[in-house]
């Protein structure tokens, strides 16, 4: 269960944060493994009444890293490794059951699709025409951080879809049932679709075969729609949660389960920081 985490996050900073950080757009900041300069908090604690954090976020990492981009700050996604072959990451143990994923994934969907939504709402269109182009694609970043309940219902519907098919095969194998034709635009859609998955599931393979090898690689692709189940699970429970919070006024709080033990201690890498080889993405 715990392994589609890897994936995604693979895929996400070998590909999506670097586009990103490569359109000098508005970063999103992780809990682990992001610094601060001292203005940008100076402009936050000002933006924000003295208090450069909310304590009525669920992801506040996130919301820095986005709000820090939107007033102008630039920001940039960094990889370092103590030698090759050996990046500086974090080794945090996440869920490792259905449910216990489900319920920390729905607070990052809260937090992110919904209350975030509340905190940041969008750049606004403003400067010639490099700076609307810029707050356009931000927004188009945006969009994508908070499509995740929309995605959910598209998912649910294609699940449904495969279980009827499965159904309608089944009847047509064991009953004699006779399915209603499909006409030559529905098979060049389902072409098209089938198309896009594979390049989909393919890219995920690659990113993860990066940092995991060839064995990983394969076992992401039926992770992938494992994947897809946390994912329904836990829009619905986020938006339970967001609902509880608008009603409540408060903050209701899932906090990750790490049920591993932690790795063995490595060396530090900040003990000779001249030593790690960076590149800014």
């Amino acid at each position: 269960m715990s392994g589609h985490y890897g994936d995604e996050f693979a895929e996400a900073h070998g590909k999506e944060l670097g586009v990103r950080s490569h359109l000098g757009l508005p970063l999103p900041a992780a809990g682990v493994g992001c610094a601060f300069a001292r203005d940008a908090l100076s402009l936050l604690a000002l933006h924000r009444g003295g208090a450069p954090f909310r304590a009525d976020s669920l992801t506040e990492d996130y919301e820095v890293g986005m709000l820090i981009g939107h007033c102008g700050l630039s920001a940039a996604f960094v990889e370092a490794w103590r030698a090759p072959g050996d990046p500086v990451v974090s080794r945090g143990a996440f869920p490792v059951t259905l449910e216990a994923a489900a319920r920390q994934k729905a607070r990052w969907v809260a937090g992110i699709s919904l209350a975030g939504w509340d905190h940041l709402g969008w750049p606004p269109l403003a400067g010639g025409n490099g700076g609307r182009r810029r707050a356009w694609l931000a927004r188009w970043m945006l969009w994508r951080d908070r499509r995740a309940p929309l995605a959910a219902l598209i998912l649910l519907a294609a699940y449904a879809g495969m279980v009827v098919t499965g159904i309608v095969w089944a009847g047509e194998a064991l009953l004699g049932w006779t399915p209603p034709p499909i006409g030559d635009g529905f098979r060049l859609l389902l072409a098209v679709d089938a198309a896009l998955l594979l390049w989909r599931l393919g890219m995920r393979g690659h990113f993860a075969a990066r940092w995991y090898g060839m064995h990983e690689a394969m076992l992401s692709i039926p992770r992938a729609f494992v994947a897809n189940i946390v994912a329904m699970l836990a829009a619905r429970r986020a938006v339970l949660l967001y609902g509880r919070m608008l009603r409540s006024r408060e903050v209701v709080w899932d906090k990750t389960r790490h049920s591993e033990a932690p790795p063995p201690a490595q060396p530090d890498p900040l003990a000779d920081p001249l030593a790690i080889p960076v590149r800014i993405a």
